[in-house]
């Protein structure tokens, strides 16, 4: 059985408060729903203290980028080894947000993808399409591209420590969600192209009412949660409906 997992990815926000209030809710919130797993990725400041506040707790830690070179001179970068050093299990790698804004291309996020693995890091590989991409029917061609770069650099057999997001560009903080038929859609055409156990999570806007529909497909295994992610009851809802989409599937 391949476990519910949901991610929630703080972005750039949060302060150390606001940090510690949210998390205490949170693990309170999700205790005894064992079919889920669950993690937080935060910003890089805020690692050593999730470290200590998470220290024995069901809800894991990770980050949100990383470097592709473990030292060096690379001002403002954060290693693979860094991150272990903190505690953090996963490291989310090729978001959206890094291709559009930072220019990351797929061969970037092949190699900072082999540098999580490398350190034991579990990677949280996302792909998507923008709207345009969508729009020209190219949504199969862009995932299949962004997939095909990072398993040509590392093998397929590398999925079995990581983890894949799908994210329509075209749904993330706009308000719009993908249906659940068109995320199954693309979740089936990738789970063709993964390893048969691999965790394939949906990205689009995932709040508590759509997250029970979306969880219900068959080829979605999880969330990779944004906004709702930084309100307790809405990211505690999240991890709910997946629990019972997890009882449902079996």
């Amino acid at each position: 059985m391949r476990y519910r997992f949901v991610v929630g990815n703080w972005k750039m926000h949060g302060n150390r408060a606001s940090n510690r209030a949210l998390l205490e809710a949170v693990v309170k919130g999700i205790d005894g729903l064992e079919a889920v797993e669950c993690a937080v990725c935060v910003p890089f400041p805020y690692l050593g203290e999730i470290a200590g506040q998470l220290a024995g707790a069901r809800l894991a830690w990770g980050a949100q980028n990383l470097s592709e070179h473990a030292q060096g001179a690379f001002t403002g970068e954060v290693s693979a080894p860094m991150l272990v050093e903190f505690g953090c299990r996963y490291v989310i790698v090729g978001h959206s947000e890094r291709r559009q804004l930072f220019g990351e291309t797929d061969c970037v996020v092949a190699a900072k993808y082999a540098a999580a693995l490398a350190q034991g890091l579990k990677p949280i590989l996302c792909v998507g399409e923008t709207l345009s991409q969508r729009d020209a029917g190219q949504t199969e061609e862009v995932v299949e591209r962004q997939l095909r770069v990072v398993l040509d650099s590392n093998g397929k057999k590398s999925l079995e420590n990581a983890v894949v997001a799908y994210e329509p560009v075209w749904a993330i903080g706009t308000g719009r969600t993908a249906t659940q038929e068109q995320a199954q859609a693309v979740h089936a055409f990738l789970r063709a192209r993964v390893l048969p156990e691999t965790r394939i999570l949906y990205g689009g806007s995932v709040k508590p009412d759509n997250a029970a529909a979306l969880f219900a497909m068959p080829d979605v295994d999880g969330g990779l949660i944004g906004g709702a992610s930084l309100v307790a009851g809405d990211f505690i809802a999240v991890v709910q409906a997946a629990a019972r989409a997890a009882q449902r599937k079996g």
